[in-house]
């Protein structure tokens, strides 16, 4: 009983045995075909015989060997890129050189070693390995791309050629980094360059950057002085930087850095007298008491303090309710307190001047009010 040939054993359709049965016979063919070519390179040097000049080949920039070849082309019925292939490939191979059993293909792929002695060893010694040559094996020892990549560099090279379309490689780059394990393999510099090239586009670098800046563990990298310049493209705006200012003021201890810069605590300082100068004018277009004012006989110092007295008030009403539910440190409540009393005097000296018009200031007072 014959033995059964399951799918597994088959090589496409055929058994193993009959398979051989076909490579033996193209083989053959193959080996015919080889001679075949080799002839007509043969014929096309002996009509046109290679030329070298300054140990350069330059007989296919000839006209008149192009013509020579083309017109032998067609009266033989091939195409000229055949022809000339041949010719170049026999002029690579003289008859004595040409390997046993390598195909016409393989000696053309090799025909590409520069060296004649390393060249006609190279097709006798096939790889480690195998036991004949075959295109794709002749690709690598040249260094060209092969048909069915193997390695991995085999493989990226085939991308790359594949890729070159700009638009394909494009598609094919948004691909990969959708795959995470692709994206972590990636070089750090690569990485950023990468992001580089994408965030050429204004909208897209600022949706990019504000999502990397809601990132503690990022901004935690960057170094102060690219924050520093952050903070100030960031606060160009008016009332962006009025707002982040006013935050940052609310605490202590960059109060204070900032009120140790002269610049700074100028320009608070002009600030406040400029608030002092809206803060009159306010009043003088607000309060039910200013018509009363308008009638007397006012004077730049009148008006200057009834509208000191309309800013502390004002001030106090907008700050106190913010203390509701909070606890004071003691240095805190010794600080408070300090200034509460330096009020009450100052609040007694004004009622005394505005009684008695003696504005002259005693030496404690004067102590209490420099804050000593």
């Amino acid at each position: 009983m014959p033995e059964e040939i399951t799918t597994a054993d088959k090589v496409g359709s055929v058994s193993p045995a009959r398979y051989a049965e076909i490579v033996a016979e193209l083989r053959k063919l193959v080996e015919t075909a080889s001679r075949i070519q080799f002839t007509i390179g043969d014929y096309a040097l002996e009509v046109e015989p290679m030329r070298e000049s300054g140990g350069q080949d330059r007989s296919d920039d000839l006209f008149t060997v192009k013509e020579s070849l083309f017109r032998l082309a067609e009266d033989i019925g091939l195409s000229y890129a055949s022809v000339k292939d041949a010719r170049w490939t026999a002029s690579r191979w003289p008859g004595p050189h040409r390997a046993e059993g390598v195909s016409f293909t393989v000696h053309k792929i090799l025909a590409g070693i520069s060296d004649p002695a390393e060249r006609f060893a190279t097709a006798l010694n096939p790889p480690e390995g195998k036991t004949r040559w075959t295109a794709d094996e002749a690709r690598r020892r040249v260094g060209r791309q092969v048909d069915r990549p193997v390695t991995p560099q085999e493989k990226v090279s085939a991308i790359h050629t594949l890729a070159a379309d700009e638009e394909v490689a494009a598609t094919v780059t948004g691909d990969l980094l959708r795959r995470p394990t692709v994206v972590a393999q990636v070089r750090q510099e690569d990485k950023v360059r990468a992001v580089g090239e994408l965030t050429r586009d204004e909208a897209v670098a600022a949706t990019v950057t504000g999502d990397l800046l809601r990132r503690p563990a990022v901004v935690a990298q960057v170094k102060q002085a690219d924050r520093v310049r952050v903070v100030e493209e960031l606060t160009r705006d008016e009332q962006v930087a009025a707002e982040v200012t006013t935050g940052l003021l609310r605490r202590p201890d960059v109060a204070f850095k900032a009120m140790s810069d002269d610049t700074a605590r100028h320009q608070v300082n002009n600030a406040q007298v400029e608030r002092g100068r809206q803060a009159r004018e306010h009043f003088e277009d607000t309060n039910p008491a200013a018509e009363a004012v308008r009638s007397i006989d006012r004077s730049v110092e009148f008006l200057d303090l009834v509208t000191a007295c309309h800013a502390f008030v004002a001030a106090s009403g907008r700050t106190v309710p913010g203390l509701r539910d909070r606890q004071l440190s003691d240095d805190e409540k010794v600080l408070v307190h300090e200034n509460v009393a330096r009020v009450r005097a100052t609040l007694d000296w004004i009622e005394t001047a505005v009684d008695t018009g003696k504005v002259d200031v005693d030496g404690e007072l004067a102590r209490l009010l420099q804050g000593e």
